[in-house]
């Protein structure tokens, strides 16, 4: 990954989670990661256990980020979240819900849509 796509999405990170945390949900990860890959963040919105995949793009080149969530992609994540609830020790399995959060990063700007569910 090149220096400048590595910097937009650290800095598309950053920006999800001052809008996550800004919405009232509690951080309770941030790049987990584990075997079976990585997720950007892990929050708890009251009962519910939310992974959220952020993808940032300055073009739509290779598309927009919330068209690049592949099938595969939603099947590692699922698993990320599996292994995550084992390795937490929950005493049952709490609700889950996968969000993608894509931003558009055009020259200053910044457009983010957060969609809740997603996967």
């Amino acid at each position: 990954m090149g220096v400048k796509r590595n910097l937009l999405g650290k800095s598309g990170e950053e920006l999800a989670v001052r809008f996550v945390t800004a919405s009232g949900l509690k951080i309770l990860a941030r790049n987990y990661r584990c075997p079976k890959g990585e997720m950007d963040i892990i929050a708890l919105d009251h009962e519910t256990l939310v992974f959220i995949e952020v993808r940032t793009r300055s073009s739509s080149y290779r598309g927009w980020g919330e068209e690049s969530i592949t099938y595969q992609k939603a099947l590692r994540l699922r698993s990320i979240a599996a292994y995550y609830v084992l390795q937490q020790g929950y005493a049952s399995w709490p609700e889950l819900r996968f969000d993608v959060i894509a931003i558009r990063w055009l020259d200053d700007n910044q457009d983010l849509m957060w969609i809740k569910a997603a996967l």
